[in-house]
């Protein structure tokens, strides 16, 4: 990786996650007053003295917890230490040494890795509050504050020695980002492993496992390069709790405004539901090209016509995105998720397109022709002419007599033209109409 991997680790509720926010300067990690609230990795890059790297905030630690939940946590703490060049061993200094942290510290030991040990919550420094702490063994102990933000540039510093030789490449492209969303429970973390190819993200029966929106970069094996972001489950607002989960979903909005394409996953077990419709009309609302992607389709009794009825339900529940993508997958067998990254990137080629002046012009003359413009009150609507403004999602600009006169019902029939002509399946289009007196509408 062209940039060296720090990772945050400790017993739960040791503030790891404020000392993650601290460090890369926004709220990345959710930080909450409450024993295993993060429980997936947070990926951010941090800069200090000119080195950049990646920050990686794991769950907490609790080795010998037989739980089920507390066993997924360390596994995904597991698979970040792996990866990581540095640890930092976060532990709490004014609650002293427990059995778990000496746990921690002989797990982490036995990984060999360069470890830097930092005791929290001193909030009054105090030198001697650091002795016991000398027991584990490591060469440094450093003593911080993550809320009050004391002791965090001699925390940083010794961080930064410790990473690998600055011998990085420049930074690369991470390719397509692709946002992963859904209601709770979906299979959307299901489906971001099997894509992988291992466990990036904790998956369990419980509905809302997924709380962070996780970033990963890799590359398929036909060689294309795509950052996929798992997100929290998108409830509906009368059943998010404030703090935790609410700052979750507002995340999982985040993560779809800064995502390429969004893979929309709706469980179709259970069938789309309101919920649903709201997370499409989210995207759709964002101008992002999308893929709705019909999960634990292994669980739906089948005839020769299950397939066509599942279109039709989609298409009359979803008539804003006549322009959608469906694929019917099992994240759970592997079952056409394959096509899912082809949607993907087909979707964004669509978004990306451009027409010439002249091309689109054509089709809009014809258009005209065909289906006369409405009018009102004796003046009719005149298109002098249109322009492609910008992609993503593409924008065309219509140049009329007058903007009072484009009635939704002709709208909507310029957009099926341009859409017949020119495809754009899998993205919104956006038409602004412009008049020489008048603003945009």
């Amino acid at each position: 990786m062209s940039k060296p991997l720090v990772a945050v680790v400790g017993k739960p509720n040791v503030g790891k996650s404020t000392l993650f926010n601290k460090i890369t300067g926004k709220k990345v990690s959710i930080v909450e007053d409450t024993a295993g609230v993060t429980r997936d990795r947070v990926y951010c890059d941090a800069e200090w003295r000119g080195r950049i790297f990646t920050l990686i905030d794991t769950g907490g630690l609790e080795i010998n917890d037989e739980d089920s939940m507390w066993r997924h946590i360390r596994a995904q703490a597991d698979i970040a230490v792996d990866l990581a060049d540095v640890i930092v061993f976060v532990t709490d200094g004014k609650a002293g040494i427990s059995s778990s942290d000496r746990e921690v510290a002989q797990y982490l030991r036995a990984g060999a890795k360069p470890i830097v040990l930092a005791v929290n919550k001193l909030d009054v420094y105090s030198q001697e509050k650091l002795f016991d702490f000398y027991e584990f063994g490591f060469d440094e102990v450093v003593g911080v504050s993550a809320e009050q933000g004391t002791g965090i540039g001699d925390l940083l510093d010794e961080i930064v020695s410790r990473l690998p030789d600055k011998s990085e490449a420049e930074d690369e492209d991470d390719g397509l980002k692709i946002a992963v969303v859904g209601k709770p429970n979906a299979g959307k973390s299901s489906i971001v492993n099997k894509i992988l190819g291992y466990d990036r993200v904790i998956v369990s029966d419980v509905a809302g496992t997924t709380r962070d929106a996780i970033d990963t970069a890799f590359t398929d094996s036909k060689g294309r390069k795509f950052t996929v972001i798992d997100t929290a489950g998108m409830r509906k607002k009368s059943n998010v709790d404030k703090g935790i989960e609410q700052y979750s979903v507002v995340r999982a909005l985040g993560a779809v405004r800064r995502a390429d394409v969004s893979v929309i996953v709706i469980d179709a077990g259970a069938g789309i539901s309101e919920q649903d419709v709201k997370i499409c009309g989210y995207v759709h609302d964002q101008g992002k090209p999308s893929v709705i992607v019909m999960n634990k389709w292994d669980t739906v009794e089948k005839d020769t016509r299950t397939v066509n009825v599942f279109n039709k339900n989609l298409e009359g529940e979803l008539k804003f995105m006549d322009y959608m993508t469906p694929v019917y997958v099992s994240a759970l067998t592997g079952q056409r998720l394959d096509k899912v990254l082809d949607l993907a990137c087909e979707a964004h080629a669509q978004a990306s397109r451009r027409i010439t002046t002249g091309l689109l012009n054509d089709v809009v003359r014809d258009a005209v022709l065909a289906v006369e413009p409405p009018s009102y009150n004796g003046k009719r609507l005149k298109i002098l002419y249109v322009t492609q403004d910008s992609v993503c999602p593409p924008t065309f600009v219509f140049f009329v007599n007058d903007t009072k006169l484009t009635h939704f019902s002709y709208r909507r029939y310029l957009e099926n033209c341009l859409r017949r002509a020119f495809g754009f399946k899998g993205t919104p289009i956006k038409l602004v109409f412009r008049s020489r007196d008048e603003e945009d509408i």
